[in-house]
């Protein structure tokens, strides 16, 4: 709607999870590098952080890294599923159309087909998307089972969980111990800054093809406040902005725009984390390409 008017080529908050709009904070540079090491080394991680927070997002770029010639990835969106379901989905991703019924029967399948990868060269790439989803204790179980397919000196396949900070508490109960002591690595994606919220609002402009300022200092301050630094918030709003000020034929999105847009979301300015510390630059370094 608002693309021709503010010379879009595409549009530049929308929803759906591009990687070519991933802006790498800081702490979304770490957990895409802490990702990426995960899978070459085989590991377990577990990836936290806020509803909107860019997860989803982070994958698919991960997924978009991989080089398909040596990992396969097997993709679960919805882990809402009993142990019996989790491993014919396991299978169904693995390309398997005969499938059994037989939950010792579908272990043995997969453990051959991991075999069947690992003789071709190819590393599998387990992702569970929404793990905090998981309501059956016995498909966590289910996933640990999964890392002892292992030979002498190596993994078969890494395995990462990607959710609600709040899975913490749940795999917090000791009959989550011998999972949890299989997580290699933990990392829980923080909001952005709000220099990086500037910074990600005119990356974004930039790819959807705008050259010119849009956004003065004081609405992306506005946007920062209000959104909390959660990137999906930020889309939002700076969403709605647009349609108000194109409904105003305004060239350039002011604070009172930015007000305007939040009031018919039903935002409130976020507290802010005045304590909270800068992010440290990425000690893991990112794959070329």
């Amino acid at each position: 709607m608002y693309e021709e008017y503010y010379g879009f080529t595409k549009k530049p908050f929308s929803k759906t999870p591009d990687p070519e709009f991933l802006y790498l904070s800081k702490t979304h540079e770490e957990a895409l590098a802490r990702l990426q090491y995960a899978v070459e080394e085989k590991e377990i991680v577990l990836l936290t952080g806020e509803i909107g927070s860019g997860k989803t997002t982070i994958t698919r770029a991960l997924m978009d890294s991989l080089d398909d010639t040596r990992y396969k990835v097997i993709l679960i969106l919805n882990p809402r599923l009993s142990p019996v379901q989790f491993l014919k989905i396991i299978l169904k991703r693995m390309g398997v159309e005969d499938i059994p019924s037989n939950r010792h029967d579908l272990n043995e399948l997969i453990y051959e087909k991991l075999f069947e990868l690992y003789n071709s060269g190819i590393v599998p790439v387990f992702i569970i998307d929404e793990a905090q989803l998981i309501s059956d204790k016995r498909v966590f179980e289910e996933m640990r089972l999964l890392t002892n397919f292992q030979l002498d000196n190596e993994n078969l396949l890494s395995l990462l969980l990607v959710a609600q900070p709040d899975i913490k508490k749940k795999i917090a109960n000791k009959i989550y111990l011998p999972l949890r002591q299989r997580i290699g690595m933990y990392y829980h994606i923080g909001p952005l800054t709000e220099e990086e919220v500037k910074e990600y609002i005119n990356f974004r402009l930039m790819k959807a093809g705008r050259t010119k300022p849009l956004f003065t200092d004081d609405a992306i301050k506005r946007i920062y406040l209000y959104s909390g630094g959660i990137p999906r918030v930020i889309n939002n709003i700076a969403n709605a902005s647009l349609l108000e000020a194109m409904g105003r034929d305004a060239s350039i999105i002011e604070q009172d725009i930015v007000e305007a847009a939040a009031t018919e979301l039903e935002l409130t300015v976020m507290k802010q984390d005045h304590n909270r510390q800068p992010e440290q630059t990425s000690r893991i370094r990112l794959k070329a390409g």
